[in-house]
């Protein structure tokens, strides 16, 4: 079949699809909501640790709230990737095709669900480590160390989302 510029048009008439921007959008509502869920369940999960441990060793709260606010950095991760995201979602035209449409929600996913797996990952080993803790204290920097690799897979799925989303 010959390129012609019939066939140039009608591509280009595809690309800029008018529910592009619905993917765009739903990249940003996957981001903030799937990182938001993870956040919310390892801030919980590590919570209940954290009681239960309290009243053994009420001393050692302060040092038992770190898997709390780690929990909490994951949905900044979702917050910072929807706020990126949402400032380049257009109008359907011309400057808003259908592969940005696609990358954005790609990217919005990426972050969300990396955020979600994170946000357990988070709540159970906080969850057992603040356990832990109360009973030997010297526990507390391998809790650290079991909390930062859970921790980066939300980091990691940021990243995916801004290099995705940078269309």
């Amino acid at each position: 079949m010959p390129v012609t510029a019939e066939s140039i048009q009608a591509i280009t008439l595809n690309e800029q699809a008018m529910y592009a921007p619905f993917f765009g959008s739903l990249g940003v509502t996957s981001a903030m909501a799937f990182a938001a869920a993870g956040s919310a369940y390892g801030t919980a999960k590590a919570g209940t640790g954290i009681a239960s441990m309290a009243v053994a060793r009420p001393d050692l709260v302060m040092k038992a709230i770190i898997p709390v606010v780690m929990a909490g950095i994951v949905a900044i991760y979702g917050l910072v990737v929807a706020v990126i995201v949402s400032g380049k979602v257009e109008p359907a035209g011309p400057g808003y095709t259908i592969n940005a449409g696609f990358s954005q929600f790609a990217g919005g996913l990426v972050c969300g669900i990396c955020g979600l797996g994170a946000g357990y990952a988070i709540g159970i080993a906080g969850d057992a480590g603040v356990r832990a803790l109360s009973q030997q204290p010297r526990m507390f920097v391998g809790m650290i160390l079991i909390l930062i690799f859970a921790e980066v897979l939300g980091l990691y799925g940021m990243i995916v989302a801004l290099i995705l989303g940078a269309t």
